[in-house]
């Protein structure tokens, strides 16, 4: 039976959670699925082809391409995206660090085009909701690939990192001693994740009340911004509600 592009990617992320990053090779690939190195070549070109469609796999059910975000509504779909995409690249080990490096498909554009719309409705012109979704995305990649790490070193850790002794003369740090610890990942991307959306809502109030790029489509009315609601797990967190599902620099 033919090999098929699925199953490889299929069993690469089997492997990825079984070795990491570092232990998926071609070679590794190639004798899991019982073929020679060779035949994986025509399914992909190099290894870094090999990531762009695990990372396509991890976020297809957690981000499908034809979702339509209401630009009413633009800081719940935004933090829902973010934190949907952040739920699926933890789900994997290595996961960020797979995702990192490429950048979306020409099959992948139109989505963001639709993002683009959306937020140009709300407000904002278009380079700037670009570099909103851009801001939010990279926000997401640095935060997983640090909560990952800090996750898989704390087994090698000899004893919990900063301990209250170290802590007896610094009383500001010791007052803020659960954040410096990582003790509460979810509260602390959550914040951050408020903090860029409250940032962008004041730049839609801003933008709104100049007049428009001469780049820009013709100018749209921008409904008030809506205000940023908090999610009842988090005190400080957007309620549901992005990240352009795309990937960066790969280490």
């Amino acid at each position: 039976m033919a090999l098929q592009r699925d199953e490889v990617v299929r069993t690469a992320l089997r492997l990825l959670n079984e070795e990491g990053i570092e232990g998926l090779t071609t070679r590794r690939l190639a004798r899991e699925l019982g073929v020679q190195s060779p035949a994986l070549y025509w399914h992909f070109k190099s290894k870094r082809e090999l990531l762009d469609l695990m990372a396509e796999a991890m976020l297809a059910e957690a981000l499908p391409p034809d979702r339509e975000p209401d630009p009413e509504h633009w800081p719940e779909w935004i933090a829902a995206d973010a934190r949907a995409k952040r739920n699926a690249l933890l789900a994997y080990r290595d996961g960020a660090r797979v995702h990192a490096g490429t950048l979306p498909t020409e099959e992948e554009l139109p989505a963001v085009e639709v993002q683009l719309s959306a937020l140009w409705r709300a407000g904002l012109r278009p380079r700037t909701a670009l570099r909103l979704l851009l801001t939010v995305d990279r926000y997401i990649m640095g935060w997983v690939t640090e909560e990952q790490a800090w996750r898989q070193d704390a087994a090698d850790r000899e004893r919990p990192p900063f301990p209250d002794d170290a802590l007896r003369e610094l009383p500001l740090l010791r007052e803020a001693v659960d954040v410096l610890r990582m003790t509460d990942h979810d509260a602390d991307f959550e914040y951050g994740l408020r903090v860029m959306i409250e940032g962008f809502r004041a730049e839609i109030a801003r933008e709104s009340a100049s007049p428009a790029s001469p780049a820009s489509p013709s100018a749209p009315e921008a409904p008030e911004a809506p205000e940023v609601p908090e999610s009842p797990e988090a005190p400080d967190s957007v309620a549901p509600g992005s990240g352009l599902g795309w990937r960066h620099d790969h280490p």
